[in-house]
């Protein structure tokens, strides 16, 4: 039986950004709890492809602005081999988008759209699923390393 073990260690990043608009987003108003993961990925069965891993340990708490705004998210991997996808649950405000696949060097894509305009002092907060797969094809972390992403969240006017 061949077991492969993938490890993706998630590191968070925090950037901030409003475009087109004159409000400004200042440090502590977009933070992701819950500390860097690591996720492993081996098999189940003998002769199946490995089984996906999952983590919802982390969240993101961020603060409504004047506008309406919404929450990208981009990774940096070089040298990227596995499969690593995010998506948002429990979402407090506005609208999760579907399972981003992350990639190494990807534009910023949709996360959480139409968060509306803040009451004073409005935090929403919602629960980041990670899950990371791979096939017996893509290799394995012992013979080719491990992921390290560094998976960026920007909080923007929309």
């Amino acid at each position: 039986m061949k077991t492969q073990r993938v490890v993706f260690q998630v590191i968070v990043a925090y950037a901030f950004l409003l475009l087109g608009v004159a409000v400004e987003v200042a440090s502590g108003q977009i933070t992701v709890n819950g500390g860097n993961i690591t996720l492993a990925v081996t098999t189940a069965f003998a002769g199946s492809e490995p089984m996906a891993v999952t983590n919802t340990i982390t969240t993101v708490r961020y603060q409504k602005q004047a506008v309406v705004t919404k929450i990208t998210v981009a990774t940096i991997c070089p040298g990227q081999k596995f499969n690593l996808g995010v998506s948002a649950t429990a979402v407090g405000g506005g609208t999760p988008a579907p399972q981003v696949t992350l990639m190494n060097g990807m534009l910023a894509t949709d996360f959480i759209t139409g968060i509306p305009p803040r009451p004073p002092g409005g935090f929403l907060t919602a629960s980041l699923q990670y899950v990371a797969s791979s096939t017996f094809a893509q290799g394995n972390s012992a013979e080719l390393g491990d992921d390290v992403h560094t998976v960026t969240y920007t909080l923007i006017a929309q």
